[in-house]
């Protein structure tokens, strides 16, 4: 747990899944990457779900929701599904029942962040957090909802359509404070309306950037995902990120580092270095 202040920010893992190393890095060689990242057999390389959980002003505040349970058992084989450890047991194990949960924040809309949002009830996916306001950019809500040939498959219905229907999803526009000292901050290029959300309190910052930075692994500039549909977008916002977070001293967690998700960077030689914080 981190003390910003009055602020306490829990860092809890929704388990882990695996994604196609080439896909993950990029133009990057796997000759490179393999050195930080060795894939399996199938050229997976190892993600986890890193999801923060903001406590402010007697709220609580998710930021993403996880990968979920809602998955057949081929799409477990296929994405190399990890549930030993899941968000609701961490939520558990810190007191914290899914109603007490105020806000869950949606950096975007793709499964393995919003696909805790919702969980199977009688066959139906209901809204996992009955009483949260789950924010989203209203562009990425819009692109979400209706999906092209190139983003299809990392949207699913079941896990944001139910939040509208019960009236619990919040559109934003812009840069928003969604409780005192949490703000959302649009920074494009993983999507065209990804944000990422930043917490304040006692002079200190938290910054989490999903997947503009998933791994420290991404570091480098031009390390950027296959994923990305705006990959100059996503290089100029890491180039203004890491600037600052580097001269700031601003904690950074990495949603998908499987092995070290806390820390501060650091300008080193003309590149950028990862410290590790624990928690």
């Amino acid at each position: 747990m981190i003390r910003l202040g009055d602020v306490r920010v829990h860092v809890l893992s929704d388990g882990g899944f695996a994604l196609d190393g080439g896909a993950m890095f990029g133009v990057v060689p796997r000759v490179l990457w393999e050195k930080t990242d060795p894939p399996d057999e199938r050229n997976r390389v190892t993600l986890g779900l890193n999801v923060a959980l903001v406590e402010t002003a007697g709220k609580r505040i998710l930021v993403d929701a996880g990968i979920g349970d809602k998955w057949t058992e081929k799409e477990r084989g296929t994405y190399r599904i990890d549930r030993s450890t899941t968000l609701l047991d961490g939520l558990a194990r810190l007191g914290v029942r899914p109603e007490d949960v105020d806000v869950v924040v949606n950096t975007h809309l793709h499964f393995d962040h919003a696909g805790g949002n919702t969980r199977l009830e009688g066959g139906k996916a209901v809204p996992t957090f009955p009483r949260a306001r789950y924010v989203v950019q209203m562009g990425e809500w819009e692109d979400a909802t209706h999906p092209n040939e190139r983003n299809r498959a990392s949207y699913l219905e079941a896990n944001f359509v139910p939040l509208a229907e019960n009236r619990q999803l919040e559109p934003v526009q812009g840069a928003v404070e969604v409780a005192p000292g949490v703000r959302v901050v649009p920074v494009g290029g993983h999507t065209a309306y990804h944000q990422m959300v930043v917490i304040e309190g006692g002079g200190q910052t938290v910054v989490v950037p999903t997947d503009l930075l998933p791994t420290t692994s991404h570091l480098p500039l031009p390390w950027i995902t296959g994923y990305d549909l705006f990959p100059v977008g996503t290089l100029e916002a890491k180039r203004r990120l890491l600037k600052q977070a580097a001269e700031m001293g601003w904690l950074m967690l990495f949603y998908h580092d499987p092995r070290r998700p806390l820390g501060r960077v650091r300008e080193e030689k003309g590149r950028y270095v990862f410290d590790e914080v624990s928690t």
